[in-house]
């Protein structure tokens, strides 16, 4: 074969590659899981929402509470103690983002979560004797996994991986689609996102950052372009109780059982894990402002955004330094 051809052939090789590219449409596939919403979009040549559908199950039979045959419902009701591979990621990963918040973040936080009204089983507002009591069962420390087994030091401790399970969710996702060589995608569930590539237009992912709003509003704070990331966000303003007049918030401190009190009202957190950011999210909740911008300012691996309420109740906003790249100009 002559020079000229090879070339001729290298081009047509090329240009065939670049249509067929061209020509990829896009599919968005939308449902309902883990009690919320989910939103993916991908760039493929066929339409992959079985597959995606059955990803989310697995997930949903392993972390969710509300399944009654779940691997962590099987655990919180003490009827079995073997857990499946993705409880074993999720478990692990949780005991490490509590070590390195000193406890802010606790999936064993369940049984106060549920007295507050919040779980996945109706309590009514404790008082402070039923706090104390709860919190002997609660406490990352007091559980284990030795011999592929779950360890509890008590038979009252029970799971929840609402504040990681989410997050997970996007990963195993955005892992069934890059294995199936899918370089342009964004995986949405609860408002947590995985993101590759670009969009339909061939620009990064445009993801908005709600402005914290008790009556449902979905004005928005600020807008990022993304893409190769995670990000996840967590809020207050939302999903709350009235408690002798007083709004209280769904994120528990689990150092104190009671309700989150200081003065962040929403954090989003940007990474290269889905999990690890949502967890994040919510142990900076606990955590308030100060000290979560201390951890972050100590992770350099960690990218984050914070609105908080002033000593005058005026909204202002904090980030760490690199978080500016990712607003839209």
């Amino acid at each position: 074969m002559k020079r000229w051809q090879i070339i001729f052939l290298v081009f047509l090789i090329v240009a065939t590659a670049m249509i067929l590219t061209k020509n990829t449409p896009y599919h968005t596939d939308e449902g309902r899981i883990f009690g919320t919403s989910y939103r993916i979009t991908y760039k493929h040549k066929e339409n992959l929402h079985e597959d995606i559908k059955n990803i989310l199950q697995q997930v949903d039979n392993s972390l969710s509470p509300f399944n009654k045959n779940s691997t962590i419902s099987k655990i919180n009701n003490n009827e079995g103690n073997e857990p499946d591979s993705m409880f074993l990621y999720i478990f692990g990963m949780a005991q490490e983002v509590s070590e390195e918040t000193s406890g802010a973040f606790d999936i064993t936080v369940a049984p106060l979560v549920n007295a507050w009204g919040f779980g996945f089983k109706q309590g009514i507002t404790p008082d402070s004797l039923t706090i104390d009591s709860l919190r002997n069962f609660t406490g990352y420390k007091k559980i284990s996994i030795a011999g592929g087994k779950v360890v509890k030091q008590h038979p009252e401790t029970m799971l929840n991986c609402s504040a990681i399970a989410k997050g997970y969710g996007c990963d195993a996702v955005a892992h069934m689609l890059h294995c199936k060589g899918i370089e342009d995608y964004m995986v949405e569930i609860g408002g947590e996102v995985v993101l590759k590539g670009r969009n339909k237009k061939n620009v990064p992912w445009v993801i908005g950052i709600n402005k914290p709003s008790e009556d449902g509003r979905n004005e928005l704070q600020t807008v990022l372009q993304l893409t190769d990331c995670c990000m996840a966000t967590s809020g207050n303003y939302r999903n709350f109780r009235f408690v002798d007049g007083k709004k209280v918030s769904h994120t528990i401190n689990p150092q104190t059982g009671y309700p989150a009190n200081n003065s962040l009202l929403s954090a989003t957190v940007i990474t290269d894990e889905c999990a690890y950011a949502d967890a994040l999210a919510t142990a900076f909740m606990v955590m308030g402002k100060d000290k979560a911008m201390e951890y972050c300012n100590n992770n350099p691996k960690i990218e984050a955004y914070f609105i908080y309420a002033d000593e005058k109740g005026n909204m202002q906003t904090v980030s760490t330094e690199g978080f500016n790249k990712y607003i839209k100009r």
